[in-house]
This record gives structure tokens, sequence and C-alpha cells, in this order.
């Protein structure tokens, strides 16, 4: 199936729109955060069938709910899988 110029710049168009209401609502409601793990760590993680994010969310999250005193809950973890 072959389309044609004017559908694939639409799609392309559409496909930048919507990457930017992700950036957007992602700016607005998460903070982004870098770090760096020794050598093979995220190996580790992935091969616990775990994303990287996923992760290290629920491990701040839960170590915040402990210290803040209240019980960590695995639905106030975004992006695990």
């Amino acid at each position: 199936m072959t389309i044609s110029a004017k559908e694939a710049i639409e799609r392309v168009e559409r496909q930048q729109k919507r990457i930017k209401r992700q950036n957007e609502h992602i700016k607005e409601y998460y903070d982004r955060v870098s770090v760096t793990l020794p050598k093979k760590t995220k190996e580790r993680i992935q091969a616990q069938g775990l994303t990287v994010n996923g992760y290290i969310n629920a491990l701040v999250l839960e170590d915040l709910k402990k210290r803040e005193g209240k019980n960590a809950s695995a639905s106030d973890v975004p992006f695990i899988d």
C-alpha cells in the first residue's frame, strides 16, 4: 500500500502534534531527573522484568511515603510495568 505525499505529510504533522501534546503534559505534571548508575545496573533491573523508570519511581515513592509516615501504594507509582 502506497500513500500519497500529501497523506505522508499529514501523518507526520499529526505525529508531531501528538508528541508536542505529550511533552506538554509531561512538563506540567512530572519532574525530570537524571540518574547515573553503575555499569550493568540497567541490565540487572530489566532482567527482573521491570523498566528502569518504573523501578526507580517505585523505590523513591515508597521511601518517601515511609519517611513521611504514610503507607506506600502501587497505584501511586506512574509508569510501572
